[in-house]
């Protein structure tokens, strides 16, 4: 439904002070221009050029919209509309019975103009003289007289104040009682199963106004009948408090759907159950679902937690043998540098002892000298079988065995390969002992 701005709203009736809601003509004008009749081949031309004459011959006046409504071989229909309903007669009276030239056409396009007719007109006339008289009987299986309201705006029938823009039953309600006391209302829109059941949607959007669908029984026929009437080419409009308006083209319509009748109600309630049902049935297994879904992240999450217990546990097993292996192995180095190297330090001791007997044996041997030659020692003069003799010999023969040894030693002392810096720790080893003693 279109929305648009009202300028002059003079003609505008009071439909609810409450709601700052009113009804206002709809001011609309049908413009049949009518095309030529010979047979004669003519230039094309195209509608837009017949709507600017119209739009000239009107001037200064505008129509607040005109819109194309049909077109054929025989006349082209526009349909205007004005802010008042006075207005749409001073168009009427501008543009009917004129003529429109076009260039290059030779026979000119007659313009008739017309009042348009109301947006619904198969309200059954039967209906209202049977509901005049009085002589229709209410039926319990038929629906009693309701309105079915298509293009409400949500946000004109919403509570003051509210963050969202869903209407409210009780402010239709108080807004259509100004026609009469109201039996039942129902607007789908509020139902969340109603879109499910009828497989529709009942909110529609116009020009970004979200609109809904209405259905209001009244409780007397005559209310029926007087709403209808009143309703009867008029759009909705709402004055805000800053003094604009706002109109809003409404469809009201007779409920031929019989939508407040006890089958149509039991109806609706069986599938409200059917639906609330298998909603149910669906939470339980959303439900289910969700236990199951937590229950497995449960079990997940413990195996994750002893994967990882098991993780520390073999890393501190780990990070213990470590440990262990690495005591293991700064005892056994401590242990063998405490034993005497078979390569190097087995050979710079061997150098000592060896050194140690050369020195002994050199000390030895100058001792020996020292009393041989205190006892005038000579082999060549001493009586053999005398025991000083043999004493001498004997003397003589250690000399010399020590004299050999000697020999040997420097000789073996000669062979050894020792590094100069054993060598000379084992001089000054040498020298601290010989001082010692």
């Amino acid at each position: 439904m279109t929305v648009t701005v009202v300028y002059d709203n003079s003609e505008a009736t009071e439909l609810c002070a409450a709601q700052h809601l009113y009804l206002k003509p709809i001011a609309k004008l049908m413009i049949n221009v009518l095309l030529p009749e010979s047979t004669e081949p003519v230039r094309p031309f195209s509608n837009w050029e017949v709507l600017d004459q119209l739009k000239s011959l009107i001037c200064p006046d505008q129509f607040t919209t005109v819109r194309l409504s049909k077109s054929t071989k025989d006349f082209i229909r526009f349909e205007g509309e004005a802010e008042t309903r006075s207005l749409v007669q001073i168009l009427k009276a501008k543009l009917h019975g004129k003529i429109i030239k076009l260039n290059g056409l030779k026979t000119d396009l007659k313009v008739v103009a017309t009042d348009a007719q109301g947006e619904w007109e198969h309200f059954p006339k039967a209906k209202e003289t049977s509901l005049s008289d009085g002589t229709e009987e209410q039926d319990h299986d038929k629906s009693p007289d309701s309105i079915y309201f298509q293009g409400l705006p949500c946000k004109w029938f919403a509570p003051k104040g509210s963050s969202g823009e869903k209407p409210c039953e009780e402010i239709l309600r108080v807004v259509f009682e100004s026609f009469g006391k109201i039996k039942n209302v129902d607007i789908p829109m509020l139902d969340p199963y109603r879109e499910v059941m009828t497989g529709g949607s009942f909110g529609n959007f116009s020009f970004g106004l979200q609109t809904f669908e209405a259905f209001i029984q009244y409780q007397e026929s005559t209310d029926f009948v007087k709403a209808m009437e009143s309703l009867r080419g008029m759009k909705l409009m709402l004055k805000g408090d800053d003094g604009k308006a706002l109109a809003c083209n409404i469809k009201v319509m007779f409920d031929t759907t019989k939508h407040f009748s006890e089958g149509a109600i039991r109806r609706r309630n069986q599938e409200r159950l059917k639906l609330q049902e298998l909603e149910n049935q669906s939470d339980k297994t959303v439900e289910n679902s969700r236990l199951q879904t937590k229950k497995r992240k449960d079990e997940e999450r413990k195996t994750q937690e002893k994967r990882r217990k098991a993780r520390v546990r073999r890393r501190v097993l780990k990070e213990r043998d470590r440990h262990r292996r690495k005591k293991q192995k700064d005892k056994a180095k401590a242990e063998v540098s405490q034993e005497p190297d078979s390569s190097e330090e087995w050979k710079e001791r061997k150098y000592l002892l060896a050194l140690r007997r050369v020195e002994a044996l050199r000390l030895l041997r100058i001792l020996l000298k020292k009393i041989a030659g205190s006892t005038q020692f000579n082999p060549q003069v001493v009586d053999v079988a005398s025991p000083e003799a043999e004493k001498d010999r004997a003397l003589g023969n250690t000399l010399e065995t020590l004299e050999k040894e000697e020999l040997n030693t420097q000789y073996l002392q000669n062979q050894e390969e020792m590094p100069k810096y054993q060598v000379a720790k084992s001089d000054n080893k040498r020298k601290q002992k010989m001082k010692k003693k």
